[in-house]
């Protein structure tokens, strides 16, 4: 045979099973190359607060805000004019059929956002954790962003109520909560607060740890970076987590029906709220001071030689496989989030795994605190590595929990079964067929 025909014959085999790849897993809402430029404005901001920030008096918490948006917004006028998200049916809109505004209703909406502003300030009021100097820089940027949304909210809810089949969503339910109940259902209601109840605990701790993390970036010289292996490991490593956090922040802060990355559905059980929330301050605190204290004080760099080829070579995969980590939150662009569904990733990463960031990061963890090799006995270090082990459970509990929420969505089974014979972890599933994805639980039992 033609060597040439056997050529074309086997590229077409190649295209024809990426064809067959494609058709097997539902397309993602989001786009990476998209995505990257809202972290080019952010370097850009970054940038301009290193040369201009203290002379033009840029506050931290303005600082942050702004990196935000400068991440946020390429992102939302790309996906606008390349992937135009309004038009997906999980938006809940009809633009082919509009119909004629309400006042009332955008009144009533009106009316469920400042009950819902209100009941958020109630729970920063009355609980402890939300008192005192940390959260301040949160509450200043409160202080610039409300204002402009309670503006914003008018002429979007009357603009898109005109476009909603049931424009009867959680806000006007709320509103109308004050108005006549009888008209109210309850489960809407309820669905609404979680979905808010998930962004009022989640965003001041992402805005926070992202100023903190902003402000070591803008102030750190240049030439300690490279000072050493040691500085040049900590500066990517803070590089690595200050993405992660302005993604995470971006995510809780865009959560917006126009846009495709509102909240379609809350996490439904209280499993999968408690091990989320466990992962989290001011719960992490607790459980891993008294009973999930892994680490033992020393860490990896206490085993090497400083700037040895050991040293280095441990040090770069640990930072490659924070970089696995932060590249599954970029697929997100602007829809990351805890506890909610707001569309079914399928690139990036999550091509080859159904939850790279749980698993990258649980690795790092035992080349980062190394508890099998830094304590001086073996029950010691067995003690240790069962403790980080109960870590990893608690991940696992995070992602089938997940798991059986998304399965709602058929978009999320098509994939999530098609991982189970394609993933790099399908072999996993089986040796372990428990483990298997299967729809609405949380093992796959008596398949």
């Amino acid at each position: 045979m033609d060597t040439t025909q056997t050529s074309q014959s086997g590229a077409a085999d190649v295209a024809s099973l990426e064809v067959a790849r494609e058709a097997a897993i539902p397309k993602s809402p989001t786009n990476i190359l998209i995505n990257l430029t809202g972290l080019l404005g952010f370097t850009l901001v970054v940038m301009v607060l290193r040369t201009y920030g203290d002379r033009w008096g840029i506050s931290q918490a303005l600082g942050t805000l702004l990196c935000i948006m400068a991440y946020g917004l390429p992102i939302i006028l790309l996906e606008l004019i390349c992937l135009k998200p309004y038009r997906a049916s999980s938006t809940g809109l009809d633009f082919a059929q509009p119909r004629n505004p309400s006042v009332a209703r955008t009144a009533t909406k009106y009316l469920g956002l400042g009950i819902t502003l209100c009941l958020l300030g109630l729970i920063y009021w009355l609980f402890p954790e939300y008192w005192g100097n940390f959260y301040e820089r949160y509450y200043y940027m409160l202080f610039m962003v409300v204002p402009v949304l309670l503006v914003l909210a008018v002429p979007y809810f009357y603009v898109i109520d005109q476009y909603m089949p049931e424009p009867r969503d959680g806000y006007w339910h709320l509103g109308m909560l004050a108005i006549d109940r009888s008209q109210v259902d309850r489960t809407i209601i309820w669905q609404h607060l979680k979905g808010w109840l998930v962004k009022g605990f989640f965003l001041p701790l992402m805005f926070i740890f992202l100023s903190d993390n902003l402000g070591f970036l803008v102030t750190t010289h240049p030439d300690t970076v490279l000072a050493t292996y040691q500085d040049f490991w900590g500066f990517a490593k803070s590089c690595i987590f200050s993405i992660d956090l302005l993604i995470a922040a971006a995510g809780y802060m865009l959560t917006i029906r126009l846009f495709d990355s509102h909240i379609r559905s809350t996490e439904p059980t209280f499993l999968g709220w408690f091990v989320a929330l466990e992962c989290y301050q001011p719960f992490w605190s607790f459980s891993s001071g008294h009973y999930l204290q892994y680490g033992t004080g020393k860490t990896w760099e206490s085993w090497f030689t400083p700037n040895s080829p050991a040293h280095m070579i441990w040090g770069g995969i640990i930072l490659v496989l924070l970089v696995i980590y932060v590249w599954s939150s970029l697929v997100f662009g602007i829809r990351f989030s805890n506890l909610t569904h707001r569309g079914i990733l399928t690139n990036g990463p999550f091509r080859f795994c159904k939850h790279p960031a749980y698993v990258s990061k649980n690795i790092s963890w035992w080349l980062v605190s190394m508890p099998f090799m830094v304590v001086s006995t073996v029950d010691e270090a067995l003690r240790h590595c069962l403790l980080l082990l109960g870590v990893n459970f608690i991940y696992l509990l995070r992602a089938r929990t997940e798991e059986r929420h998304l399965s709602r969505d058929p978009d999320y089974v098509q994939y999530a079964e098609y991982m189970n014979e394609h993933s790099l972890f399908a072999w996993v599933g089986r040796w372990i067929p428990a483990l298997k994805f299967k729809p609405g639980h949380l093992l796959n039992l008596n398949p």
